[in-house]
Order: C-alpha cells, then structure tokens, then sequence
C-alpha cells in the first residue's frame, strides 16, 4: 500500500479508539520522559506495529506504543518514542505517524527531548523550551513532496502563543534555539564551538524533522529540551548513550511534572 493508504487506515484506527471526541493534542515523548505517561488517567494503548503509517523503532528509552489517555482535564494522544533520521538516514521517518495525527484532527504537537547544553546557565537536568532551530544537516523530510505546501514558512515554526502558555505555566524554563545534528556520533569539541557561534543553546538529534512535519501538516508545534550533559569540551565527562538515559532518568520525574504543568495551560481553539 502507498503511505496515503497507510495514514488513512492508522487514523481511522485512532478515531475508533478515541470515539466521539479526539484529542487535538498529541504528545512526542523522547528519550528521559517516560515518566509523563504514568501521570495520565486511565489510558489505552497501541503498539506502533498496529499502525501501518507508523515506524518500527529501534532505540533504547522509545518504546514505540501510542497511548490515548487525559492529563488532568485534557485528553492526548502520548507517542512514546520516534524514529531518528541517523537510524537510516531518513529525515522523513515519522511522516507517515504525524501525518495521521494531522488525519485524525490534532492541531498541536508538544515535542520532548534529551539534548546536550552549549549553555552554562542551561545545567543539565534543565529545560529548554526551543524558540527556534538551525537545522545544521540542511536534511529536510519534505524533499519530494509536491505542490506550493512544501515551501513551508518557518518564521514561528515553535507557535509563539503556545511558547507564552508554557513559560506562564513553568517561569524556570529557558528559552532558546536547538541545533540538529545527524548523529549518531556525539560532536567534537570544535563543532560545539561552532554552534555556540552560531547562536545554538543546545544541540539533539532530534526535533527538528518532526517540526518541519508538523509543520506542513498544518500542526503547531511546542517543544521541550531536557539537558542531560554539556556540550562535548565544555567538561571532562565523557559522552555516551548510556549516560544520556541515566542522566535523563534521574531528572525525568521533575520533567515530567513541568510537562503535565505545560500541558494544563494550553489554550487550543
């Protein structure tokens, strides 16, 4: 089947599960933020696999299941785990999961994160609400789509309103610009010196794709960074990815607790 075909039945899926109702609010959990789910109501849940538009994952802390379920009084799609374009190279990995969330009437897409500190007020276990991005692979998901919708404005790409709504809601947050990287090797020292030049507060390997998705589907877009270390050459730990899931985990419950406090203060149309 096409991946149209593909989005048309994994939404269709969605509304049976979520009924009259559908949430207009889909959450992207990234690797340190599990611990949100367990703050959810009564929820329901399906494997990636159940949804032919969705990607198979392969990366420890992605769980690959997507969940409907309330926090406090609002009802959300949570996604746990995404796939990452240093995978195979894809940058359009989650195309096909973003679009059917578009399909099945979401307007907003909150994104979460681990992501390395170019910032020595930005500590980790800190917050980075993303503002703005550089997309330093210049890799885009939307090369060969057709039609005057791929050349997407990006000048509010992380919707300003919803940035307003979050740092009401948690005032500790910085705000600041993420620069993607491919991955998945760490960066040198050198290439962090760079993106501190260039204006970058925190770098991942993530994020971006998902937003320029998001965006073409006609989704806003907010997105929470959780720092689990400081950029490469900035301090003597060495970097791995076993240290990015301890790091996040030890902070997680306190992001998690900031995320529901987010989630509650957003005003949706």
């Amino acid at each position: 089947m096409s991946l149209q075909e593909d989005i048309a039945i994994s939404a269709q899926r969605l509304l049976a599960l979520a009924g009259r109702e559908p949430p207009r609010l889909a959450v992207l959990l990234g690797s340190g933020w599990g611990g949100f789910e367990a703050l959810l109501g009564p929820a329901q849940a399906l494997r990636y696999e159940a949804l032919p538009a969705f990607p198979r994952l392969a990366v420890g802390g992605h769980s690959g299941r997507l969940v409907l379920g309330r926090c406090g009084a609002r009802r959300l799609w949570l996604l746990c785990g995404r796939k990452h374009a240093y995978e195979d190279g894809d940058a359009a990995a989650m195309a096909g999961a973003i679009r059917t969330l578009a399909a099945a009437g979401v307007q907003a897409l909150v994104q979460t994160s681990a992501v390395g500190s170019l910032d020595p007020a930005l500590r980790p276990g800190g917050l980075l609400l993303v503002a703005d991005h550089i997309n330093w692979p210049q890799r885009s998901p939307l090369v060969g789509q057709a039609g005057d919708g791929r050349f997407v404005d990006m000048r509010d790409a992380y919707c300003p309103r919803l940035r307003a709504q979050a740092l009401a809601a948690a005032p500790s947050l910085h705000s600041g610009t993420l620069a993607w990287v491919l991955g998945p090797q760490f960066e040198t020292p050198a290439e962090i010196r760079m993106l501190q030049l260039l204006g970058a507060q925190a770098v991942g390997m993530s994020v971006v794709p998902e937003t320029l998705l998001a965006r073409h589907a006609g989704l806003r877009v907010l997105a929470l960074s959780l720092a689990t270390n400081m950029g490469c050459g900035m301090e003597e730990a060495a970097l791995s990815h076993a240290h990015t899931l301890a790091a996040a985990q030890a902070a997680g419950q306190q992001a998690a607790a900031t995320l529901a406090a987010v989630i509650a203060a957003l005003e949706l149309p």
